[in-house]
Order: C-alpha cells, then structure tokens, then sequence
C-alpha cells in the first residue's frame, strides 16, 4: 500500500453538534432571504423569527448579571441556554470581536459562542470555546 495514500482517521469532539448545525443552517437561510448589506438587527429579527418558526429556545439581548448586577455586557442570542449567538454586519470579525465572544462565555459559565458576520459575500461562522485559559 502507498503510505501516501492512507486516510488518517482523527476523533473531533464538536460541542452540541446538532444545534450548532440548526443553527448555522439558519444563519445561512437568513443570510440567503436578506444579503448582505442590512443592519444587524434587521438579520436579528429573521434570526429570531427563524428560531421561533422551528420552536428552538433562545433569549435575545440578554443581559450578563454579576453578583446582581448589570455588566454592560449583552448576548445578542443564548439558543437552548448553552450557545451564545453572536451576530455581527460589518467588513470584518477582529480580535476585539473575539475577545468579546471570550468575555461572555466566561461571565455566561457557557462553553460555546458563535460569531457570524453576515456581511460577508459567504458566510463563515466562527466557533469560539470556553476552554477556562
């Protein structure tokens, strides 16, 4: 047998599979019904008619409490209380973007955010995890 020719089989745990792909499915639905030169409320309120439509659980604009107290930091959508949704309209994701997505899964004790920047001519959702460094 050629060695180049092997298939290397490699084990990938991907946290919540199934609602992650829900998920992106419809971010991509969206992102096909609106383009991509909206504002990101207006692909929020497909997003949320979308997660209604399929009866999936979500809380949008949800505010990151502290010991009771408000953090100025708001989640645009926690789907099934353990995803953070991200949405984001402009020319590109940066590490500020990143480095919000980090804040929020540590103050949210949540494991997973996806970004999505819908104003990308494809989308690319990016997966962000809490992995406590």
């Amino acid at each position: 047998m050629n060695p180049n020719s092997r298939i290397i089989k490699t084990s990938i745990n991907v946290l919540y599979p199934e609602l992650s792909y829900t998920i992106n499915g419809i971010c991509f639905n969206v992102h096909n019904k609106l383009g991509r030169f909206c504002r990101e409320v207006q692909y929020a309120d497909e997003l949320e008619a979308e997660l209604i439509k399929k009866k999936i659980p979500y809380k949008r604009e949800s505010r990151i409490l502290k010991q009771d107290k408000f953090t100025r930091n708001i989640i645009d959508f926690i789907v099934n209380d353990c995803i953070i949704l991200e949405l984001k309209a402009k020319s590109i994701i940066t590490k500020d973007d990143y480095y919000q997505a980090k804040r929020y899964l540590i103050s949210s004790n949540k494991q997973l955010c996806l970004i999505v920047n819908f104003r990308d001519t494809y989308l690319k959702p990016k997966r962000i995890l809490h992995n406590n460094s």
